[in-house]
């Protein structure tokens, strides 16, 4: 049985990926930075039938944190098949009336950049990092960085991309800064059996986004995991977003 580790899977897009992955014959560690959100997140789904699936607790910004969950992880198994990096942040914040304050380049603070970086670029770093020993004893290690086209330079550089007036340079940049992590490690992992794939799921309707989104998290779970069931004859270093691009779904970094 193959097994997979996802971070911030107690919710919305992270917890349907498990679903959909255990509905698929994984044995699921479900990460999460609460380990009572995450037992919560478990018992749903083993009232669903869904059984081979165990809490982890994780915050990806935290070293100990990190440690502490591959020492529990390799405490079950001696290999991991998949590992999605799914956790992240998007930084938003409000004034003293509640509305919301752009990400603008000119007045944005450093202390906003580095909270989200934290978990969006650094985070996916110590847990990559930690667990590459147990990926790469298996035959087929998968690597899914959960990206967003809002990362993409090329299309943010394009006024006829729909999203094009949609900006805010904290999230952006830390989705475009995960990108280049995802090229530099799927070039160095190039002639291994690792595929390693950044995957934008789309603008998904959950509370990351206030449920403004258009997509599905039913879609935006399939988009992921087809990338973590993806042949040993698939890409690697690839970004897709079928959103944006419904017919091959690469799309330009």
């Amino acid at each position: 049985m193959k097994k997979a580790f996802i971070t911030g899977a107690n919710k919305s897009i992270g917890f349907e990926v498990a679903k959909q992955l255990l509905q698929q014959g994984f044995y699921v560690y479900l990460g999460s930075r609460s380990l009572e959100n995450g037992l919560k997140a478990v018992g749903q789904l083993k009232s669903e039938g869904l059984t081979n699936v165990e809490a982890i607790q994780i915050d990806v910004t935290d070293d100990n944190s990190v440690k502490n969950a591959r020492l529990e992880i390799g405490k079950k198994t001696s290999v991991l098949d998949v590992l999605i990096n799914n956790a992240g942040i998007n930084g938003v914040k409000f004034d003293e009336t509640g509305n919301f304050i752009p990400q603008t380049a000119q007045h944005t603070s450093v202390e906003v950049f580095k909270e989200v970086y934290e978990t969006n670029v650094y985070g996916v770093v110590r847990v990559t990092q930690a667990l590459l020993d147990l990926l790469k004893k298996s035959d087929e290690p998968r690597i899914v960085m959960v990206s967003s086209s809002q990362g993409s330079i090329t299309l943010h550089s394009d006024p006829t991309y729909k999203y094009y007036h949609h900006k805010g340079v904290v999230y952006l940049s830390s989705k475009s800064a995960l990108n280049m992590f995802t090229v530099n490690l799927a070039y160095e992992l190039r002639d291994t059996n690792f595929k390693i794939n950044a995957v934008s799921p789309g603008f998904t309707k959950t509370d990351f986004n206030h449920h403004r989104g258009t997509e599905t998290v039913e879609d935006a779970g399939k988009r992921i995991v087809k990338y973590a069931l993806i042949g040993n004859d698939g890409v690697t270093g690839k970004f897709f977003c079928e959103e944006t691009n419904p017919e091959t779904g690469e799309i330009p970094w």
